[in-house]
């Protein structure tokens, strides 16, 4: 469990054409390779029975889809490398954490639970996505149009949020006298 010494810090990986090991032969090692693929990254699947240490030379991330036995082993040779490793349903050996991931209209939403409830972040996930707008990709156009906007007049950081809150509200009293 973490505590707040443990706290874990956000952060989106840009992978592509970076090479990532996933260790694995199931299910959720296939969904991890599809996920990381679409991501661009260069992915290396190694089933457990053939993985050797030298498999994580290079690598830029490692999911350990594995054994609990077999994830250990992963995690060692990773952190020896300086490698973050993902160990699906295996805490205790990760030193990062996957989320439950939502993708809409340019936007990414990650909920985690610090890997401790998988299922709570997924419900959470599922819970955002319910209430997220359809049109979120409008909105993504309009934060990008003012940010250009911003960046040329130097609008102080500050004072961007509630522009953008006036510029999405536009939007919708546009929509409102379309309809």
């Amino acid at each position: 469990m973490s505590s707040s010494a443990e706290r874990l810090f956000p952060l989106f990986l840009k992978l592509a054409g970076r090479r990532v090991v996933v260790v694995g032969g199931g299910p959720v090692a296939a969904a991890k390779v599809q996920a990381l693929g679409e991501a661009g990254a260069e992915v290396v699947l190694v089933t457990p029975e053939a993985f050797a240490e030298a498999e994580l030379d290079s690598a830029w991330l490692v999911v350990a889809a594995a054994s609990p036995e077999v994830n250990a082993e992963v995690a060692a040779a990773a952190e020896a490398r300086r490698v973050f490793v993902v160990a699906v349903d295996d805490p205790a050996v990760a030193s990062a954490y996957g989320g439950g991931t939502l993708r809409r209209g340019g936007v990414t939403v990650a909920v985690s639970t610090d890997g401790r409830a998988p299922a709570l972040a997924g419900l959470v996930r599922e819970a955002l996505e319910a209430m997220l707008p359809e049109d979120l990709e409008a909105w993504t156009a309009e934060a990008e149009r003012q940010r250009a906007a911003w960046r040329a007049s130097r609008v102080p950081m500050a004072e961007r949020r509630p522009l953008l809150l006036e510029a999405l509200n536009r939007l919708y009293e546009r929509k409102k006298v379309a309809s």
